[in-house]
């Protein structure tokens, strides 16, 4: 056989199998059943051994399963041989025959909108997505963001209805619901059990009918890195979606963005656990171990090239991802005072997995060395907080959440990201904004509205959306990152979501509130608050502060000061010493001079004593 004819063979093989691919992620508001959905589907396809079966079997991470939810994507390749499949059968990619097995790589996505970066880098990496709906709950708030994502990344997207053991009866109108939103007929809907298992076998059967199989490639390695992790012995480890191309073990590779060069160790695929093959083709979605030990080395978003031989021209880099944005800042200082060098490798692992944690340097006169932390969220910093202690055994006291700021001081602006640096004084001051989607039922609407007042909200606007109301306003980034989720679920029994977008800037009327213990101000307890909130925020924090401080041998004053005016004052008094104890009958004068004597010690000790706060009472002045 010439060459000739065995390459054409060899490409047609090559094609065959990108033709049985089917790339595809679920995506659904929080706690829609997606992660045991993805649990019934390991199962059907035989992917894990039932007596290795465990609830949640992607959410790798302890923290994951305890709260119950999905922090990071995962990826899982599974293989699957339909059982309804027949030669009359057409898929995206032509008619199959029966006995066709298919590839199925699975993401598994969050569902918090603080992890919709999570979501947008794993809808670049596929073809399809599932649409999941919790039949108890119909759409919600994360349901329509995550829908319009797909749409915009040009996925095919079939819709689902979970949970319907539960509420068989209801399935019927939020799959109706869920038609409407997707724009094709009712009966176009699946109605499946994560729980049982009904239903998930024809869901995998649309998959492999519907969803397209990869666009056949066949030029110089492209490959999108989507998420990565880092091994002690095999170093940075690149979760990539091929797009053209293929590698394997011993290729060497470039970054196109940070032009980082590695030797490839080792080339695998997702069961989920990381399982070594010879290869891996356009289409395939896999891991890349480079041997890379500089966690900086690694870019989310970045593509990975074979490195060009001489005279060759660097390939054209994939679009990759929008760089994200930090919108809450957090400090963080080691809870023991020598953990400072632990603590920036812990971070920088973290950065690894998670690209959207950003950091760096700081220091605080009261808790030393630490960092100023950016994140996409409260939960966001709430979950990387729990991960340094439980991954890395490291405690952290962390700073109150605050946002970046733009200030105008005569005529000069500046971002004010640490309260400590926010002018008493300003000209005008710019505070980031957000687009607030909620999906409440109708009754709860007078509550929502009465939240307006705590929360600041402006162009509030209400529409009817199947038997509730999507209620859209606009509110300061500062007020969401307080306790608006927990209000807001208190105020409507539980029933409410929401889903929310920065838009930009809008001026505002804040103030730096600053508390002074015997004078001196504590930065780390300095706050960026709304000007009609200062007065409330300035007395319970001198009143906990009160509580909390033990006496000592002079009087404390505490006060909250804002624009150079004390708003509130409290003091712990003097501890007392009877210093005429010892004295027994006698002249009075004796009794009057040591008393005199002890007014003079504790005035000097006023002018001079400095208080010092500890770590411990730091921790319980910044919990919410």
């Amino acid at each position: 056989m010439s060459r000739k004819k065995i390459a054409n063979a060899v490409r047609i093989w090559y094609f065959k199998l990108v033709d049985n691919i089917r790339n595809f992620c679920i995506i659904a508001h929080i706690d829609h059943g997606k992660s045991t959905l993805a649990d019934r589907m390991l199962e059907i396809t035989g992917t894990i051994e039932k007596r290795r079966m465990r609830a949640q079997y992607l959410d790798q991470m302890e923290l994951e399963r305890e709260r119950g939810i999905t922090i990071k994507m995962a990826p899982v390749r599974m293989l699957y041989k339909p059982k309804n499949l027949n030669s009359k059968t057409k898929t995206s990619s032509g008619f199959k025959d029966k006995n066709s097995i298919f590839t199925l790589n699975l993401i598994d996505t969050p569902g918090h909108s603080d992890f919709s970066y999570e979501v947008s880098r794993a809808l670049q990496a596929v073809e399809g997505a599932v649409l999941l709906v919790d039949v108890t709950q119909g759409i919600q708030a994360q349901t329509l963001a995550n829908f319009y994502n797909a749409k915009k990344a040009g996925l095919k997207i079939i819709g689902a209805v979970n949970k319907v053991d539960l509420d068989l009866a209801g399935a019927e109108e939020v799959g109706k619901s869920v038609a409407n939103l997707l724009g094709c007929n009712f009966d176009e809907i699946l109605k499946v059990s994560g729980k049982t298992g009904e239903g998930v076998e024809d869901l995998l059967l649309r998959i492999v009918e519907e969803v397209p199989s990869p666009e056949k490639k066949t030029g110089e390695l492209q490959s999108l890195i989507f998420d990565s992790v880092y091994d002690d012995h095999k170093g940075d480890i690149a979760f990539v979606r091929l797009f053209q191309g293929e590698v394997k073990s011993g290729d060497e590779i470039v970054m196109a963005a940070t032009s980082g060069f590695a030797r490839v160790k080792e080339v695998g695929t997702f069961v989920p656990e990381f399982k070594p093959t010879s290869f891996l083709k356009a289409g395939d979605i896999g891991y890349i171990a480079t041997g890379i030990k500089d966690p900086e080395k690694i870019r989310i978003g970045d593509t990975i090239f074979l490195k060009p031989r001489a005279g060759e021209k660097k390939p054209v880099a994939l679009p990759g991802y929008r760089e994200p944005k930090p919108v809450v800042f957090v400090s963080f200082y080691p809870a023991e005072g020598d953990n400072y060098d632990e603590l920036k490798a812990a971070l920088l692992r973290l950065k690894l997995t998670d690209s959207a944690l950003s950091f760096e340097p700081e220091r605080s006169e009261v808790l030393g060395r630490g960092f100023k932390c950016g994140f996409l969220g409260r939960l966001h910093f709430e979950i990387i907080s729990e991960r340094l202690k439980r991954e890395f055994n490291i405690s952290v006291i962390s700073s109150f959440p605050t946002v970046a700021y733009k200030v105008k001081v005569g005529g000069v602006i500046k971002i004010v990201e640490n309260p400590k640096d926010f002018p008493e004084s300003y000209d005008e001051v710019w505070q980031p904004m957000v687009n607030l989607e909620i999906i409440t039922p109708t009754r709860f609407l007078s509550g929502v509205v009465a939240l307006g007042r705590m929360f600041h909200f402006s162009d509030f606007t209400a529409e009817s959306f199947g038997e509730g109301l999507i209620v859209k306003i606009k509110m300061p980034l500062a007020d969401l990152i307080r306790d608006f989720d927990d209000k807001l679920k208190s105020i409507t029994e539980g029933f409410a979501s929401f889903n929310y977008e920065i838009f930009g800037e809008e001026k505002g009327e804040v103030d730096k509130l600053e508390i002074l213990v015997v004078g001196e101000p504590i930065t780390g307890l300095s706050r960026v608050v709304a000007r009609d909130e200062v007065d409330f925020e300035g007395r319970e924090m001198v009143l906990k502060l009160k509580k909390l401080l033990p006496r000592q041998q002079f009087a404390q004053s505490l006060q909250a000061r804002v624009r150079g005016k004390i708003i509130a004052r409290e003091d712990i008094p003097a501890l007392h010493k009877d210093v005429t104890g010892y004295l027994y009958g006698g002249d009075r004068t004796r009794k009057m001079k040591l008393w005199k004597k002890q007014q003079r010690g504790k005035q000097r000790l006023k002018e001079t004593g400095k208080v010092e706060i500890s770590p411990e009472i730091f921790k319980e002045l910044l919990k919410k």
